[in-house]
C-alpha cells in the first residue's frame, strides 16, 4: 500500500465507525475514497445531493443547514455528514458550507451500503440518527446487566411465586397464626369478599399480641394494619423495592385489577443485587446514635458501584441512593425529637436540590430548609428548632453529606422560617429576579417534603406554582439564567476542556453536562405549573402538556440518562480504585463510541437551549 493510502487508513482508524471495521476492510477503504478540496464559503455538495456520499472532514470546518436554511451542526476534523441524512425523513436536502478552506474525504453511498451489509458493527452507526441514535445507545447499554438486575424491566407479577394466603377479618388471632405457621409465611393478607382490607405480619403478632398478652380468641381485625400500602402486578419490581425502602416495610400486598394477587417480601429480592437498599433502610431505623447512621451511609458507595455494574439506569440509581438518604434524614429528625421532646409547633423538613429531585449519587452536599407553622414565635420556639436543625445538619455532615458551601441549610436562620416568611421570599424572588434571586430559585424551586407536616409544604408549593405559571417576565429571566450553563461542546463539535489547575484537560459532567438539562426542565415545569420535581418526570409532564415537543423532551431525557450514566460509571471506577468520586472526566477516558454519543447528547442540549432562547427572547 502506498504511503499516502496508509496515512489515510491510519486517519480513518482513529474515528468511529471506521475503527469498528476489521483490518482487511479498513485497508480497502482509502482506494474507494474521493479527496475533495472546498474553499471557504463554497457550497457542499457543488453538484447532486448531499446523501450521494458520506463526507468525512479531514481538515477545516463545515456548517450544515436544513431545508429552511436553519443551522443544524458545526463540524470539524473527524466529523461525518451526508449519507445518513438520507435516513431522516424530510431531510434529504441538507446542504453544507465550508467555513474555512476544507479537505474532505467522500465515500460513495453505494460503497457505504456495501460495507453496512458486510459489517453489522459499521451498519449500526448509520441506522438511526441524532436523538434516535443516542436512544439506541442507552437501550443497548442497559441490556448488559438485565440478567443481573432486571428490576427495571421485571413486572411484580412475574416475581410472585405462590397464590395469596389470606384470612377473613372475622377469623380469630389464633386461627390466623395457625395458618401462617402451617403455610410457613411471615405475613398474611386479610380479605373480605376478595378485597384487601388489611395485613398481619409476624412482627404484629409479637408486638400487638404476645407483648401485650392479648386474648388470641379476638378477631384478627383488631391487630391488623388496615388499608396497607399496595402496588399493582403490572408495576415494576424496582417500584416495589423503592416503596419498601422508603416506607421501611418488608411485606407489600400486590393487586391485580383491584383484587389480591399475592404478597411480595424482601426475601423475594434475596438473589437480586439491589435489595441492599431495603436492608440499609431497615438498619437505619434501628440506629440510636449518629455513629451508627454514619457506618451505614459508608456503604452507599458500594451500593452505587453494584448498581452501576448491573447497568441500572442512572434515573433508577438516583432514586435508590436518595431513598437511603431520605431515611437517614428522617431518622436524624426522630432522634432529635427524642432528645428535645415533641415540636412546639408543626413543621416540615424540606429537602432541596438533587435530594429533592431524587437524583443523588456518590458525591453530594446537603441542601435543606425548615418550613414552620405561622404560630411560630422566635422567643418561645427559636431555641428548639435551632437545636433540632443543628443536630440534623451535623448528623448529615457526619454521614458524608457535607455542609452546603452556600449555607443553604435549615441550620442557617434565614432558611428556617414560618410559612408567611417563605411566601415573602418567593414573592420577592419572582417579582425581582436579580442574579442572586435567580441563583436561589435554582435551589429552592426544587423542593420535596421529607418529614413533618406535609400540608405546610403543599401550601407553599402551590403558592410558588401560582406565582410562576404563565409569568412570562419571570420565566424569561429564568430562561436566561438557564442558558448560562453551556454543554462543553465547541464550535466544530470538539470538546471544550478545562485548561490548567487540578482538573486540567477534563470537563465537568455535572455542571456543564447535567445541570443545563435540569435547568431547562425546571423552566418548562414552572411555566406549566407542574408539581413534578424529578427531572425525568418533569420532562414527561411538560411534553404531555405541550410546553415542549414530545421529540424535544424525549431527546433531553435520553441525553440526561446518557450523561448521568457516564458520570455514575466514572464515579464507580474511582470508588473501586480507592479514590474520592468527582464529576471531572477526561475525553481520553472515553471510548470512540462514548465520545460520539456524548457529542450527540451535548448537541441535543444545545439545540433545546436555542429553542428556549427563541421562546423567551426578552
Amino acid at each position: 500500500m502506498e504511503i499516502e493510502l496508509i496515512e489515510i487508513r491510519d486517519f480513518l482508524a482513529a474515528y468511529h465507525p471506521f475503527n469498528q471495521l476489521p483490518a482487511e476492510a479498513l485497508n480497502q477503504m482509502p482506494e474507494l475514497l474521493q479527496v475533495r478540496y472546498f474553499r471557504r464559503d463554497s457550497t457542499i455538495p457543488d453538484t447532486g445531493s448531499i446523501d450521494d456520499y458520506l463526507y468525512l472532514v479531514r481538515s477545516g470546518a463545515v456548517e450544515i443547514h436544513g431545508t429552511q436554511d436553519e443551522l443544524l451542526a458545526q463540524l470539524g476534523e473527524g466529523d461525518l455528514f451526508g449519507y445518513r441524512a438520507s435516513h431522516m425523513e424530510g431531510h434529504a436536502e441538507f446542504r453544507g458550507t465550508a467555513m474555512e478552506d476544507s479537505l474532505l474525504y467522500l465515500l460513495p453511498a453505494s460503497e457505504v451500503d456495501r460495507f453496512c451489509r458486510e459489517h453489522p458493527q459499521f451498519s449500526y452507526y448509520f441506522e438511526p440518527a441524532g436523538g434516535d441514535r443516542l436512544r439506541d445507545a442507552i437501550s443497548g447499554a442497559g441490556e448488559v446487566g438485565s440478567a443481573q438486575l432486571g428490576l427495571m424491566t421485571t413486572q411484580i407479577g412475574d416475581m410472585i411465586s405462590r397464590a395469596p394466603i389470606s384470612m377473613p377479618p372475622s377469623a380469630s388471632i389464633q386461627e390466623t397464626a395457625g395458618v401462617m405457621s402451617e403455610e410457613r409465611v411471615s405475613s398474611i393478607l386479610i380479605t373480605e369478599e376478595s378485597k384487601l382490607v388489611g395485613i398481619v405480619t409476624d412482627r404484629d403478632l409479637r408486638r400487638r399480641v404476645v407483648a401485650k398478652g392479648l386474648d388470641t380468641s379476638q378477631p384478627v381485625s383488631t391487630i391488623m394494619t388496615a388499608d396497607p400500602q399496595t402496588l399493582e402486578a403490572g408495576d415494576y419490581a424496582f417500584d416495589a423495592m423503592l416503596q419498601m425502602a422508603r416506607a421501611n416495610i418488608h411485606h407489600l400486598p400486590i393487586l391485580r385489577n383491584g383484587e389480591v394477587a399475592g404478597m411480595l417480601t424482601a426475601t423475594d429480592f434475596a438473589e437480586r443485587n439491589s435489595t441492599s437498599a431495603v436492608y440499609l433502610v431497615g438498619s437505619i431505623y434501628k440506629q440510636h446514635e449518629v455513629e451508627g447512621l454514619a457506618s451505614i451511609s459508608a456503604k452507599l458507595p458500594q451500593l452505587l458501584t453494584n448498581l452501576a455494574a448491573a447497568d441500572a439506569t442512572a434515573n433508577s440509581i438516583g432514586h435508590v441512593i436518595t431513598a437511603v438518604v431520605d431515611a437517614i434524614t428522617v431518622r436524624l429528625l426522630q432522634l432529635a425529637e427524642e432528645q428535645l421532646g415533641p415540636p412546639p409547633v408543626p413543621y416540615a423538613w424540606v429537602a432541596a436540590g438533587s435530594q429533592a429531585r431524587s437524583e443523588q449519587t456518590a458525591k453530594s452536599d446537603q441542601d435543606n430548609c425548615l418550613v414552620l407553622d405561622n404560630a411560630y414565635d422566635e422567643k418561645a420556639h427559636g431555641t428548639y428548632f435551632k437545636t433540632l436543625s443543628q443536630f440534623v445538619c451535623d448528623g448529615l455532615n457526619a454521614c458524608g453529606y457535607v455542609y452546603c458551601p452556600g449555607e443553604m441549610m435549615a441550620v442557617t436562620d434565614k432558611w428556617r422560617q414560618p410559612m408567611d416568611s417563605w411566601k415573602r421570599y418567593f414573592n420577592q424572588w419572582v417579582n425581582q429576579p436579580e442574579p442572586k434571586a435567580l441563583m436561589l430559585t435554582c435551589v429552592f424551586f426544587d423542593l420535596r417534603c421529607i418529614y413533618g407536616e406535609k400540608e405546610l409544604f403543599r401550601e407553599l408549593r402551590q403558592y410558588l406554582l401560582d406565582k410562576t405559571r404563565g409569568n412570562q417576565i419571570f420565566l424569561a429571566y429564568m430562561a436566561g439564567n438557564a442558558l448560562n450553563s453551556k454543554p462543553p461542546l465547541g464550535f466544530f463539535r470538539n470538546f471544550v476542556l478545562i485548561s490548567g489547575g487540578e482538573h486540567d484537560h477534563t470537563f465537568d459532567l455535572k455542571h456543564t453536562g447535567i445541570v443545563p438539562i435540569v435547568d431547562l426542565a425546571r423552566v418548562y415545569a414552572l411555566a406549566a405549573g407542574s408539581h413534578a420535581i424529578n427531572t425525568q418526570d418533569r420532562l414527561k409532564e411538560v411534553a404531555a402538556g405541550g410546553e415542549v415537543s414530545h421529540g424535544g423532551a424525549h431527546d433531553l431525557r435520553d441525553a440526561l440518562e446518557f450523561v448521568s450514566s457516564l458520570r455514575i460509571r466514572h464515579q464507580a471506577r474511582q470508588i473501586k480504585a480507592g479514590e474520592a468520586p468527582d464529576n471531572y472526566m477526561s475525553p481520553d477516558d472515553l471510548s470512540h463510541f462514548e465520545r460520539s454519543h456524548l457529542k450527540d447528547a451535548f448537541s441535543v442540549v444545545r439545540t433545546m437551549q436555542n429553542v428556549l432562547s427563541q421562546r423567551y427572547q426578552r
